[in-house]
């Protein structure tokens, strides 16, 4: 390898494949077991409520479920409208996360958590 060699721009073979690129990264799109986790996360707390969280550099549309006390799991879907959709279909109230912001509840389970 020449001096400048590791500067050029063009193709490189150590690029993994699939999925979507965004930016330097390459992220893992939604699949069956991720759509599993939310519908058992759904169908076993109450009180759940639904953030879809927009599009990053480094992450894809992702649906963030909290529950009553505050529990809480994340996992990427294929849109914003799946999202929508997969919350009106089990009867949670689904919000958009960039307008609302996530719950304190949320927050304070974590500090909970962190303090076991």
């Amino acid at each position: 390898m020449g001096l400048f060699d590791r500067f050029r721009r063009g193709s490189r073979s150590s690029r993994p494949t699939g999925g979507a690129r965004t930016g330097s990264t390459t992220v893992r799109a939604a699949n069956a077991a991720d759509e599993q986790h939310l519908h058992d996360f759904v169908t076993t707390r109450r009180g759940v409520e639904g953030f879809v969280e927009p599009r990053t550099a480094v992450s894809d549309v992702t649906l963030l479920l909290v529950a009553h006390d505050g529990e809480w799991t994340r996992r990427r879907v294929p849109s914003v409208q799946w999202a929508h959709t997969f919350a009106n279909k089990h009867g949670v109230p689904s919000y958009d996360a960039a307008v609302v912001g996530i719950p304190q509840r949320m927050r304070d389970y974590n500090r909970r958590m962190k303090n076991q």
